[in-house]
């Protein structure tokens, strides 16, 4: 089959997800760098071959995909909706965090409020612009691509955090439905981390240029934790278990997924033994 594809592909934007009638049967989907069969297809993220997220409790299915006349930026209601709804958790999540759970939270709501708004300025542009960086890659190869939240990973994401203090939260990820070669299904897959790099880098320019040793600023307050966010997102989502990114990118190409685990942790590195003393925050 040839590579060719229909070049509106790109603006699909109904959501295969809506319907959730299973198929009578259909072939495994495969990843062998050839073109796969010419119809939409949406199956589990279990295994090399498998689509690029798993969609969460929603059985296999086959429905075709209307093309839209919108824009590879469009945003549906509905993914909209669902990026706010995680935003707004991992908010509160840090935010907890920082308050050291909620009995601190409720000892100290001013702290609480202010983390909750760093969290928000800081933390949460990396996991939107990592998402989001899914997104416009899969769109690109002319896939559908759509945020989807996971109600039950922002739930348990709060309640830890409140009760523990700790940050542990699977806020949801990317839904993509389309036809893909392992080559695109990896570049997918990195565009999430390398945009946290991106982020990352920007942070240390203004680390370099407006940061400084002697009198710690709010201005290093909010690189600081920039930094920490995107490095700490960057190399989670490197590592190659389960559904994160870097699973997915070692199963297309392992030099590549070593070249940019290697980076991502140099960026921890750095965060947790010479970001202080650049700032002045030692």
């Amino acid at each position: 089959m040839s590579g060719e594809r229909d070049p509106r592909a790109h603006w699909l934007d109904d959501d295969p997800f809506d319907k959730r009638t299973p198929p009578g049967s259909h072939s495994a989907a495969r990843d062998d760098g050839n073109w796969r069969q010419p119809h939409i297809r949406v199956v589990h993220a279990t295994g090399p071959g498998a689509p690029f997220v798993r969609v969460f409790g929603i059985e296999e299915q086959t429905r075709p995909i209307p093309v839209h006349t919108g824009s590879i930026w469009h945003f549906s209601k509905t993914e909209i909706e669902h990026l706010t709804q995680a935003t707004i958790a991992f908010a509160i999540a840090l935010g907890l965090m920082f308050s050291g759970g909620l009995m601190g939270a409720l000892a100290n709501t001013n702290r609480f409020v202010l983390y909750s708004f760093i969290g928000l300025l800081t933390f949460t542009p990396g996991f939107l612009v990592h998402e989001i960086a899914h997104k416009v890659q899969a769109r690109k190869y002319g896939c559908w691509a759509e945020f989807r939240a996971s109600p039950g990973g922002l739930r348990l994401g709060v309640i830890v955090a409140a009760i523990i203090g700790v940050v542990f939260m699977a806020p949801g990820a990317v839904m993509v439905a389309g036809n893909t070669s392992r080559e695109q299904f990896g570049k997918i897959a990195l565009a999430g981390p390398v945009s946290n790099v991106a982020l990352w880098c920007i942070g240390l320019a203004f680390a370099v240029t407006v940061g400084g040793p002697d009198i710690a600023s709010n201005s290093d307050i909010f690189i600081f934790y920039w930094m920490m966010a995107n490095g700490i997102l960057g190399a989670l989502n490197m590592l190659p278990f389960g559904p994160l990114d870097g699973k997915k990118i070692r199963t297309w190409s392992v030099p590549v997924f070593w070249i940019w685990l290697i980076i991502c942790l140099s960026m921890v590195w750095f965060n947790f033994t010479q970001l202080d003393s650049l700032l002045g925050l030692g």
